[in-house]
């Protein structure tokens, strides 16, 4: 399945390569809404909030009554995510806040993950109403906007975090934005990993990629190739 991406920052719709350098920005809402109508998911991040420089959230509010959308940006608590779904979000995206990092001395696998804090959004939330993003930079899980990370794979976070969710989202960063193509050797691997429905999201610029990663069971979020014009919305 093909999901359109909508990355929001400073009231327009962006497209930046590896999370860093504006590459493209739109600020036609209507038509870009029009387009998507025909898609059963879009997923909708507020870049800003990610980055904890400011949001977006009165067109957050707008796009959701007007698409199906799985929301994120910088989602801290429960609230933030309960929020969002009364705005009519149809899931939450929860990345950054899932993860801290290990003081000295700490059992990294536990300390790094923030598992108490998943299945209380799982028990406040719903575990329906849940995508949990796992983003990597160098082989490392990437947070706060791709800025920072914590030493953990993504192997091990979906592992862990696999009873809190109904999805994971996972963005290599270091393809996104470029069009160069997804790793599907990743996506094989995290396959493997989870139950639960797998995203994938990071340099996607063909069909054919879509039809691969649909044959691993395996649904891709596309950004730059569909505003670019490389692939048809």
């Amino acid at each position: 399945m093909l999901i359109p991406s909508i990355d929001l920052m400073g009231g327009r719709i962006v497209q930046l390569v590896q999370g860093e350098t504006l590459k493209l920005a739109f600020d036609d809402f209507e038509y870009w809404i029009e387009q998507f109508l025909k898609y059963p998911l879009v997923q909708l991040i507020d870049l800003d909030a990610a980055m904890r420089q400011g949001e977006n959230r009165a067109l957050v509010e707008m796009i959701c009554k007007r698409l199906p959308c799985q929301v994120g940006g910088g989602l801290k608590t429960a609230e933030d995510g309960q929020r969002l779904l009364e705005s009519g979000a149809k899931r939450v995206v929860y990345g950054s806040s899932l993860f801290e990092a290990a003081k000295e001395g700490e059992s990294r696998r536990h300390k790094v993950i923030r598992l108490e804090f998943a299945e209380d959004l799982k028990k406040t939330l719903g575990e329906e109403a849940l995508t949990f993003s796992i983003d990597t930079k160098g082989g490392r899980v990437a947070v706060k906007g791709w800025k920072d990370s914590v030493d953990l794979t993504p192997e091990e976070a979906v592992t862990w975090l696999e009873d809190c969710a109904a999805a994971f989202l996972y963005t290599h960063v270091d393809t996104e934005g470029t069009m160069k193509g997804f790793p599907l050797d990743v996506a094989a691997v995290l396959r493997a990993c989870t139950a639960k429905q797998l995203i994938v999201a990071g340099g996607i610029r063909e069909r054919g990629e879509i039809d691969a990663l649909d044959a691993m069971g395996v649904d891709a979020v596309v950004g730059m190739a569909i505003y670019s014009g490389a692939m048809d919305a």
